[in-house]
């Protein structure tokens, strides 16, 4: 039977390189964004005629509930789901405006109990699944700056824990790849001085690549359903 994986924020980065990566695998996708919906459609045409599967595109606010429901309508079986969609906000917590804290706990945090919410019964009815959720490694340790992108990175490994115990009886893994510094454009605001200082910090000196998270969703996946409830880190040795 044909697989299915729905991968959220998928427009660029992280995201596209999983989309990618899905696809070379076979799977027929789905795959949204925010607001990059002709960054998806060139994905979805190039996927297509270069694997031959089926991608279905959708720009939909992961953080809103209603929008994520909609998008279910149109899911009939998933094998996998990656919740990576994700914001950061960089800046004292101090000046910090309270929709801002709001606006990043619903993309990141939010959106993987909606979309969990709608993904665990199809998963049930073939008594199997794999969930990914992209973290960060700031979810573990927390990040001066960054502080509500920490909170919601905490969030989402606690409920990676919590679910993979709720799941593990009914042959539904899940676990989180927690990721060090990634080189997308989530780190633009980064000026040249500020990247090489970073860099060095990293034993591997250099950030990681969107395909090297793509490749370890593939490995997570692909695993033994033994593995799960996982926060597994890719960072370089930072």
């Amino acid at each position: 039977m044909d697989k299915k994986a729905l991968v959220s924020g998928a427009s660029r980065g992280i995201g596209r390189a999983i989309a990618e990566a899905l696809a070379q695998k076979g799977y027929h996708l789905y795959l949204t964004c925010r607001y990059r919906e002709d960054l998806l459609l060139d994905l979805k045409y190039r996927l297509e005629q270069r694997y031959g599967i089926t991608c279905d595109i959708q720009c939909c606010d992961m953080g809103d509930d209603s929008q994520v429901s909609r998008l279910f309508e149109k899911i009939d079986r998933l094998d996998v789901l990656v919740n990576n969609a994700g914001i950061s906000y960089i800046g004292l917590l101090s000046e910090m405006k309270p929709e801002q804290w709001q606006e990043i706990i619903n993309t990141n945090l939010s959106s993987v109990f909606y979309t969990c919410r709608q993904a665990i019964p199809l998963m049930l009815k073939e008594k199997s699944g794999r969930i990914v959720n992209i973290s960060s490694i700031w979810g573990s340790v927390g990040a001066s700056m960054e502080v509500a992108y920490s909170a919601t990175k905490g969030g989402v490994n606690s409920l990676t824990k919590a679910l993979a115990k709720e799941l593990a009886p009914s042959h539904i893994c899940v676990n989180a790849l927690a990721c060090g510094v990634i080189d997308t454009e989530m780190n633009d605001c980064l000026d040249e001085e500020e990247r090489q200082i970073l860099q060095a910090e990293i034993p591997a000196d250099r950030f990681g690549q969107p395909e090297e998270v793509a490749q370890m969703v593939l490995q997570i996946i692909e695993a033994p359903e033994y593995m799960t409830g996982q926060i597994i880190g890719l960072d370089g040795g930072w």
